[in-house]
This record gives structure tokens, C-alpha cells and sequence, in this order.
């Protein structure tokens, strides 16, 4: 079971327990517009990048670069405090590979993050979400073995919709989370 910190690791420690599997993690992050944070206009993973084709006109490139390198830094130093340092294993090589949020929008950080885990040679990788727009499903379908979801709603407007509550997790309670699904 592989989460998308931090908001998926609630989600991913329940299914894990459930079923009776290890807990990890693999870290990605939307890059924001500049003009709106909050509209991904692509995604970073540890070692690569890549542009939603529409979004990214509304930047330039150097502020692409600025903020990959940025976000690679963040995701490096959040690495080193989750699971302590940067490690070569790979954990996904020969494994199926079930990959949980808590809701994808665009999907271009759940579509960055199965193109990591895909590096690694998984046997399969299974996209596992509650809720994801009729759209957006299509393009995960590409990337992804199996799909597994619970809603593809046409009238998608932000994942928080689909919640009665839908709390931020703090880095601490992420690794909380890590800890207590691992020992």
C-alpha cells in the first residue's frame, strides 16, 4: 500500500490494516500556477517532472525551473524527515503496487507518482480512490493497471466536496500515521 503524503496516509493506514499489508510512501507534489497555487499546472517527483500541456502556458519557464528545484528541495527534506534518508532500494520492483488518495483532481501528481513507482518495475500498479472526475479517470486509466474507485462524478469541482470533514494532515501526524502502520 502506497500513499500520496500527506492527505492520503488517513486513508492509506485504514486500508493497509485492512488489509493486513505495509504502509509506504512515495513523495510527489503539484506545481501551483503562479497566479493560483491551488490549480496544478504539473507535478515533481524526486527525480523528474512533468506539465499539464494546457496549464502550463500560464507560466514561464523560468519559473517552471524555479519552483521544480524548489519542490525537489521540499520533497528531499520531507524524505529525510518521514523516513530518515534517501534510500536506492527498490521497494515497488516485482510488487504489486496499490497506490491510494484521498481524491484526485487533475491528476497530475497521481499520474507523476505512478510514472516513479512505474521505474521501478511493479508487477502492477492499482489506482485506488474514492472519488475522481469522469475526466480525470480517463487519464489515470492510461497510466494505471487497475482503477479502482468509489465515484467519477461529471460536476467536479474540488476533492473537499465530497466530505463532510476534510482536515489538513500536518507533517507530524503523517509520520505518526508511518509509524504506527509500521511497526
Amino acid at each position: 500500500m502506497v500513499a500520496i503524503p500527506r492527505g492520503s496516509l488517513p486513508m492509506g493506514e485504514v486500508l493497509a490494516n485492512g488489509l493486513h499489508l505495509p504502509l509506504d510512501i512515495v513523495l510527489t507534489k503539484k506545481i501551483g500556477a503562479p497566479f493560483n497555487p491551488e490549480l496544478a499546472i504539473g507535478a515533481v517527483s524526486l527525480d523528474s517532472y512533468s506539465l499539464h500541456p494546457f496549464h502550463a502556458q500560464f507560466s514561464t519557464p523560468e519559473y517552471i525551473t524555479n519552483e521544480v528545484a524548489r519542490i525537489q528541495q521540499l520533497l528531499c527534506d520531507r524524505y529525510k524527515k518521514y523516513k530518515g534518508s534517501h534510500s536506492n532500494i527498490r521497494p515497488f520492483h516485482n510488487k504489486r503496487v496499490i497506490l491510494v488518495d484521498d481524491g484526485i483532481a487533475t491528476g497530475r501528481t497521481f499520474i507523476e507518482t505512478m510514472k516513479f513507482i512505474r521505474k521501478q518495475e511493479p508487477l502492477e500498479i492499482i489506482a485506488a480512490v474514492p472519488v475522481i472526475p469522469a475526466d480525470t479517470l480517463l487519464l489515470i486509466e492510461e497510466h494505471a493497471d487497475k482503477v479502482i474507485y468509489l465515484m467519477a462524478p461529471e460536476n467536479f469541482m474540488a476533492v473537499g466536496q465530497f466530505y463532510r470533514e476534510f482536515p489538513q494532515v500536518s507533517d507530524e501526524e503523517a509520520i505518526e500515521i508511518l509509524n504506527r502502520a509500521n511497526k
